[in-house]
């Protein structure tokens, strides 16, 4: 039998997605700093959601080639990361639109049963907090298995950032690194290869 040390050295298949189209979003610069922090038996691929159309039931069985591709992506990960602001207290619309079409039909759901953790990152006081709790609430249908410690939100988040959008904070850099490290034991976990 495979000890631990033998199963973490496995590489793990991590997609990313990002709830803010925005260039210049700290969000975006969180998955950035999240694929330098990577744990070395994890693989970080980031999907784009922009050119997801608005989701049309009407067509959930033939969807757009973008979209089959972002299913395709979820399905083949072994974990989830998804980076999202917060708008309106809630989830983007543009995650929530992305997250609708890759779970219809809802027999093909490629979410079910995946682990995935949520980061955030907030000019605010709350650092996303009311989005990740409402995007909870959509993994509870979707079958999903989030972790659920250590959280991450970063409040004030301009105060961490350089001028070229890298995660300069010390202390949250090793929060970051401890969530991504969490995230793979979990995954194993889930698995059933880690006692």
């Amino acid at each position: 039998m495979k000890n631990s040390g033998e199963i973490m050295a496995k590489q793990l298949k991590l997609l990313g997605f990002v709830g803010s189209l925005r260039k210049g979003s700290y969000n975006r610069a969180l998955m950035h700093a999240a694929q330098e922090l990577l744990p070395e038996s994890v693989e970080l691929e980031v999907f784009e959601i922009a050119e997801i159309p608005p989701f049309n039931q009407d067509f959930e069985l033939q969807p757009p080639q973008v979209v089959r591709e972002f299913k395709a992506k979820i399905r083949n990960a072994d974990v989830l990361l998804i980076a999202s602001p917060e708008y309106n207290y809630s989830v983007p619309g543009v995650l929530k639109n992305a997250i609708d079409w890759a779970s219809r039909p809802f027999a093909e759901n490629p979410f079910d049963d995946k682990p995935v953790a949520i980061i955030s990152a907030s000019v605010g006081m709350l650092g996303g907090a009311r989005m990740q709790y409402h995007l909870r609430q959509t993994f509870v249908y979707l079958n999903m298995h989030p972790l659920n410690r250590p959280e991450f939100m970063l409040s004030k988040a301009k105060d961490h950032f350089d001028n070229q959008g890298k995660l300069v904070d010390e202390e949250a850099r090793q929060r970051l690194k401890q969530l991504l490290e969490a995230l793979v034991q979990w995954t194993w976990k889930l698995k059933g290869k880690i006692p």
